[in-house]
């Protein structure tokens, strides 16, 4: 789709002044009930499908398919995120009405990552078409690496500092407690860093592997630089609400990384083909309505074979504790 300069600027500005509108909106430290997450996250959804819809009447069909493929894949990838979210939440001890803050500027820093890794990818794949080989094998060995994740124990699972964190945290020191808001305090004549800005750190450090892994899926869906920034920008922003409003809900999405890996294992295959037709090698390629198709099929079974195992671990935990009184 051929998309021009004022476009873009439009799209750019639309997009930070609704982020500038979430920004205020939640300004102010609070606990998010559930209506409000609900609300939000109802009306980010709304509004990317309206964007979806405006593709389709300004654009053509091809586009419009491509960024709602594009918007499930990353959505979908991004609930997966949220597991990390909660984990590196509950490892800093995050209080619950600083948690939104936390969120919203993890949310602002993986935007300007992920334009960053797109412009980049978009420039690679104009020059090289190779790379779609390296896209794919990529995506297919993190679909068995989700595998072999989700196989794991469960009290294995444990946010661990990365070594950048680690080297700032010894550089600068850390408050040994929270001061609101602030980001930087002033103890024993030195500035230090608050757990807050830890906290922020840690999670703008882990949205550059998130992206490692979603940028590639969604130029395995379209290779149009404008959907691919779009449906990623729409995925993100609604984020924020979703952490609050799906709270315990992620610890029954049991079966969601088997999902996103049959996902990312799909969307690697697709990409091989893709590059092996490029190459002149005459293989069948797998169009957008299909994609689209498996995608979500992919996903409303995970979700409810999910719900149905939680809902027979939970019979059997209570069954065990009747016994054991």
């Amino acid at each position: 789709m051929d998309v021009s300069f004022t476009v873009w600027a439009l799209t750019i500005v639309g997009l930070c002044v609704l982020i500038g509108a979430d920004f205020l909106i939640g300004r102010k430290p609070h606990d998010v009930s559930l209506k409000e997450a609900g609300t939000w996250t109802v009306v980010w959804i709304v509004l990317a499908a309206l964007f979806g819809l405006g593709l389709l009447f300004f654009g053509n069909g091809q586009a419009a398919q491509e960024f709602f493929a594009g918007f499930i894949t990353e959505k979908s990838l991004s609930v997966d995120n949220l597991f990390v979210f909660v984990l590196i939440m509950a490892k800093f001890s995050v209080p619950s009405h600083l948690q939104q803050r936390v969120l919203l500027v993890g949310v602002l820093i993986a935007l300007v990552l992920r334009a960053i890794f797109i412009a980049a990818g978009a420039a690679i794949i104009s020059s090289f078409s190779w790379v779609f080989y390296l896209f794919g094998a990529f995506l297919i060995y993190t679909a068995w690496k989700l595998i072999q994740e989700a196989r794991a124990e469960e009290e294995d699972e444990a946010y661990e500092e990365n070594r950048l964190l680690k080297s700032v945290e010894k550089r600068f020191g850390v408050a040994d407690r929270y001061h609101g808001t602030k980001l930087f305090i002033q103890a024993n004549g030195k500035r230090v860093l608050t757990p807050l800005m830890v906290v922020m750190l840690a999670i703008g450090t882990t949205d550059i592997l998130f992206a490692l892994d979603s940028i590639p899926a969604i130029f395995g869906l379209t290779q149009d630089p404008y959907i691919v920034f779009t449906a990623n920008a729409f995925a993100l922003m609604g984020l924020r609400q979703l952490y609050f409003l799906l709270g315990g809900l992620l610890k029954k999405l049991v079966h969601l990384s088997y999902g996103l890996s049959v996902i990312l294992g799909f969307i690697g295959v697709k990409l091989v083909l893709h590059a092996l037709h490029e190459s002149g090698v005459h293989v069948p390629e797998i169009s957008t309505p299909v994609s689209l198709g498996v995608i979500c099929g992919v996903l409303v079974i995970t979700t409810i074979t999910s719900l149905v195992a939680s809902k027979k671990q939970e019979a059997a935990q209570a069954a065990q504790e009747s016994v054991d009184a």
